[in-house]
């Protein structure tokens, strides 16, 4: 066969997106655990994308967002890819996908089983040698306990106020049902990514540089800041990129400055509570991605 042939071939019969995702992947000499280190995408998903198994996919919203994010890996066009994995993902038939709790930590940071063993040890050691020197020095010479030191009155200055210390406004960001999320900072360091379930929870670190989240279903995502909900992000009939989640960023949105989440007593009697209601300024913002 001629090389006009198999390119007529592949216009008019194009391989599927997986079969060329691991084509470029085994080009690269990459495994399938190296792509799911690079791009944070859980290993059953990249098998689930090259075997064009887009049923055991979230939905086809994260099928578009994990094929590109598989093609920023081994150097393809993304573009391209997410146009054809749409349409391959379309008609897919949808199954319930098993719940995997997605590990955050760094396993290299949890101690070793032998290393907690032996620090329980040491700390029964010493607790029995210090019961024993106790029970030892409590009786002395002729096994008459010792005589109790007599007590002095000492003047103790009266504690000055101190001012509050300052607090530091939280964002928070609850997950309301299944929903796929990554936050990145200014430098584009993911800060979280994966697939959140009702009633997970990420709070935003508040050092951060200028953080932002993308998100397939933004309807689905409960922001809060300083435990005050904010409205939602997005109606959810698309997936919303590049949205600043700072407390300076959605307290602009908000019109507001961002208040610690528990207000100061008030200072005289009869002075009015701080409201914790939503801005009504707020409810009208576009949820249209920042830029």
């Amino acid at each position: 066969m001629t090389e006009a042939e198999r390119g007529d071939n592949a216009t008019l019969f194009p391989q599927p997106v997986g079969e060329r995702l691991r084509a470029a992947r085994e080009r690269h000499g990459m495994s399938l655990a190296e792509i799911g280190a690079r791009t944070r995408v859980p290993l059953r998903h990249l098998e689930a994308i090259e075997a064009s198994n887009y049923g055991a996919l979230p939905s086809p919203t994260y099928a578009v967002g994990f094929v590109r994010a598989y093609a920023r890996a081994v150097g393809e066009d993304e573009v391209t890819l997410a146009r054809d994995v749409r349409a391959e993902a379309h008609d897919a038939p949808r199954v319930t996908p098993k719940y995997q709790p997605y590990e955050v930590a760094d396993p290299t940071r949890v101690p070793s089983r032998g290393l907690v063993i032996a620090a329980a040890g040491v700390a029964l050691a010493i607790a029995v040698l210090a019961v024993l020197w106790l029970g030892s020095s409590l009786f002395r010479g002729d096994g008459t306990p010792p005589k109790a030191a007599p007590s002095v009155a000492v003047a103790v200055p009266a504690a000055q106020p101190s001012s509050a210390p300052k607090a530091t406004p939280q964002v928070t960001l609850t997950a309301t049902d299944e929903v796929w999320l990554r936050v990145y900072d200014a430098a584009d360091k993911t800060l979280y990514i994966g697939t959140m379930k009702a009633g997970e929870r990420f709070d935003v670190p508040a050092d951060a540089d200028n953080p932002m989240i993308n998100v397939g279903r933004p309807d689905k995502l409960r922001v809060t800041l300083n435990g005050s909900v904010l409205p939602p992000l997005g109606d959810g009939k698309r997936p919303i990129k590049n949205v600043r989640v700072s407390a300076d960023a959605l307290s602009a949105r908000a019109g507001v400055q961002a208040a610690p989440a528990a207000a100061p007593a008030a200072a005289h009697a009869g002075a009015p509570a701080a409201s914790s209601s939503v801005p009504p300024a707020f409810a009208g913002e576009s949820t249209a991605p920042s830029r």
